[in-house]
């Protein structure tokens, strides 16, 4: 979940407003209207339009908050976060200004919520080579902070992994994972690429596997975790129809897969209804929650506490988060 497709459109009008960000709608119905995607390259344009509302730490911070607000209404206990600072930085914030606002933001959460949030920042592709490694070098410096993992996102069918292998060996060298974004609208050679050369802990979306029986094979082997967004799939045209969404294969053929709203407020989706379009397409609660444990970033201890949250709500599923 991208914190910068969290906002919904009453904030972001009012973030605008207040950093005084032109925006091309005045209201919530006409913004709405804009998030009508035709493609992944429109989402994109519209992503980089919107999102250069959010310019303050206070910004940062604000829009962490009321997405763990928003989450815990839906029952979530614990989210790996996404924000791509980069952005930000070069509409003239400073880089801790932008980490120091979402880890307060963070840390606010907890403090009102219970929440556990830990946070993944995007490289988004197209940009240089030096704003990715500072990136991560960053995201190394807030590790203690709870930045867990480096992601890569944008458009991955013409920026393949290879250019940014030294930014995630600059985060795996300082204790940060690797969750870049693979197998979205691009197929077996950027998952593979993510694998192999960024050394990929988890990856978001990855649903292009099923077209390579090898890859899922793999996938299923060595129990690398997918992060499926099924409505944000729809809405960019990644898939054709729900009916035709890869999860019920990935999921039949051993892949651990968990289940998430990527941009909600960019797509009309939340939490509750990704999990509701998930059962659709038969998977079962408890093993995308038994996934989701498994794939997470988090310290042992945190990831104890979310093995022991899973037998209590599953206490029928044999091998629930053990």
């Amino acid at each position: 979940m991208h914190l910068e497709g969290s906002v919904r459109p009453g904030r972001l009008l009012e973030i605008a407003r207040r950093n005084d960000t032109p925006l091309p709608v005045a209201s919530d119905a006409e913004l709405a209207e804009l998030y009508r995607f035709r493609d992944f390259a429109h989402f994109l344009e519209i992503w980089l339009l919107t999102t250069a509302a959010l310019r303050t730490a206070d910004d940062f911070r604000q829009v962490t908050v009321d997405y763990a607000g928003e989450a815990v209404g839906h029952g979530a206990v614990y989210l790996e976060a996404i924000f791509s600072p980069a952005e930000p930085v070069r509409r003239g914030t400073d880089w801790s200004e932008v980490f120091s606002g979402y880890c307060d933001g963070v840390d606010e959460a907890r403090e009102r919520f219970g929440i556990e949030i830990r946070l993944t920042p995007d490289i988004p592709r197209g940009w240089s080579i030096e704003e990715a490694e500072a990136t991560a070098r960053w995201a190394v410096r807030f590790r203690d902070r709870g930045v867990v993992g480096l992601g890569l996102g944008g458009p991955e069918s013409d920026y393949p992994p290879g250019p940014f292998a030294r930014a995630f060996a600059i985060a795996r060298d300082g204790g940060v994972g690797s969750v870049p974004h693979a197998g979205e609208v691009a197929g077996e050679a950027s998952i593979r690429g993510c694998l192999d050369v960024l050394h990929a802990d988890r990856i978001r979306h990855g649903i292009r596997a099923v077209e390579s029986p090898a890859l899922v094979a793999e996938l299923a082997a060595r129990g690398v975790v997918l992060d499926v967004c099924p409505t944000s799939n729809l809405c960019t045209g990644a898939v054709a129809s729900l009916e035709s969404h890869p999860l019920p294969v990935l999921i039949a053929a051993g892949v651990r897969c968990t289940v998430n709203t990527d941009d909600p407020a960019m797509f009309g989706t939340n939490l509750a209804r990704e999990h509701e379009l998930a059962m659709q397409l038969g998977a079962d609660a408890a093993t995308l929650y038994a996934a989701g444990v498994e794939g997470a970033l988090c310290d042992e201890p945190t990831r104890e506490r979310l093995r022991t949250i899973g037998r209590t709500a599953f206490p029928e599923a044999p091998g629930v988060a053990s």
